[in-house]
């Protein structure tokens, strides 16, 4: 359900509306991702959590700290990674964070530079492994990201392809974003 609604941001064009850079913008992408999968989608997490031996911003800390890294600046590339990291530190929602400061992230790099980042061709290894580093110092994911930056920010495939890797990150990729389009069409004939 949350890839057809990822396909959906950028076929209805709704990227188009979202604040981007801000922690609304992120939250509105969660909330419309993840709407139908869980009751906490788009909301404020009020728990501690953490993946393996990584404690993420403590809840009691996140809304003050998400108004901060909202505010931090978008200029360069540079900018946007710093503000990418600090908002995956945050990681302010129950499930979903990493598949939506993704998008949240493209957003800001096609705002400021009219580039995105070719998901499709960062390994699932490589790219966790800057995430968990990045904690502490984010060169290696800049580099990462910086050597996958596409100028093609309206091409379909790009996002989709995108959204399956993202998906692939999380352990998710057991269904392609374009076979749930062919399958949806199915549907649509036989009606």
């Amino acid at each position: 359900m949350s890839k057809r609604r990822a396909r959906e941001l950028f076929d209805n064009r709704i990227l188009k509306n979202i604040q981007v850079g801000t922690f609304e913008g992120l939250k509105e992408i969660n909330r419309y991702l993840f709407q139908e999968c869980y009751g906490t989608a788009g909301k404020i997490r009020k728990h501690d959590i953490r993946k393996g031996d990584t404690v993420f911003c403590r809840a009691m800390y996140l809304e003050d700290n998400l108004k901060t890294v909202s505010k931090m600046p978008e200029n360069n590339f540079e900018e946007i990674v710093e503000k990418y990291v600090e908002m995956n530190i945050m990681h302010p929602f129950y499930e979903g964070n990493g598949r939506t400061t993704r998008i949240w992230l493209d957003q800001m790099l096609i705002k400021s530079l009219g580039m995105c980042v070719n998901w499709q061709n960062i390994s699932k290894n490589n790219y966790l492994s800057a995430m968990k580093r990045s904690v502490i110092n984010d060169l290696e994911l800049k580099m990462l990201l910086k050597e996958n930056l596409t100028k093609d920010v309206e091409s379909r495939d790009m996002f989709m392809n995108g959204i399956n890797q993202s998906y692939e990150y999380e352990n998710m990729g057991k269904y392609d974003v374009k076979e749930l389009e062919v399958s949806n069409e199915l549907e649509k004939i036989s009606e």
